[in-house]
């Protein structure tokens, strides 16, 4: 597996993104270069339709591009086939939905612990027990999904990407099915959980504050960056 600097999170050169027949293609993305370091805290922010799932979904190896090149800490992505970004998410890489994506018929702990156990993590439910204390919910840990509110879902949801301590955390509008007030102490806990794991934190958002709150703001438009701008 190709290796690039511990120092760098992200590096990804002409990314492209073409969806559709070849009769008629759409793009989607349009040559987006980007540097994130380790430990960087950056928000995605643009207009619907401007490309931020997209490039997310490519830079966590869920959607491949259709050209260019990325690497993603440490593994080059680009030249690895599904199976092989599968293992290299595993551990490395945190999502963080604002469809929180719980599974219904398991328990809090459980949703937490059963992807650090098939990942095969020997203390995935002693890690679970101390994410989820740790994101206020160790009076929850047997509740199922519908038996918590939205905020204490996405508590869950959180507290399952930061669990293995991956290397990176991905977040697409963490905030934007709650309300104001859950969503700001949503805000809190996440860059509280990011800072105490170290880890790289990419977040889409079109929440002023949370923005106002990270190292740098890129901004996407039509597929492209047009802003990138540091604190």
């Amino acid at each position: 597996m190709p290796v690039t600097s511990l120092t760098s999170a992200i590096r990804a050169r002409n990314l492209t993104l073409t969806l559709g027949s070849s009769a008629a293609p759409v793009e989607i993305l349009k040559g987006i270069d980007l540097d994130i370091a380790a430990g960087e805290v950056v928000a995605l922010l643009g207009p619907s339709g401007s490309g931020k799932s997209s490039l997310m979904a490519v830079l966590t190896g869920l959607e491949r591009a259709t050209s260019g090149t990325l690497e993603v800490a440490g593994a080059d992505f680009a030249a690895m086939g599904e199976d092989e970004l599968a293992r290299a998410r595993r551990g490395r890489i945190g999502i963080v939905l604002q469809a929180f994506h719980l599974l219904p018929t398991m328990t809090a702990e459980e949703n937490v612990a059963t992807p650090m156990e098939l990942a095969g993590m020997a203390d995935a439910r002693d890690r679970a027990r101390a994410e989820l204390t740790a994101v206020g919910l160790g009076h929850r840990l047997d509740h199922y999904p519908q038996q918590l509110s939205g905020g204490e879902q996405q508590r869950v949801a959180i507290a399952r990407a930061t669990a293995p301590r991956p290397a990176l955390i991905f977040a697409d509008e963490p905030t934007g099915n709650l309300d104001a007030a859950t969503g700001h102490t949503i805000v809190d806990l996440l860059l509280a959980r990011r800072a105490e794991t170290g880890a790289t934190l990419l977040v889409i958002t079109h929440d002023a504050e949370l923005a106002a709150r990270c190292d740098r703001v890129v901004t996407l438009a039509d597929g492209r960056i047009v802003s990138d701008v540091t604190a």
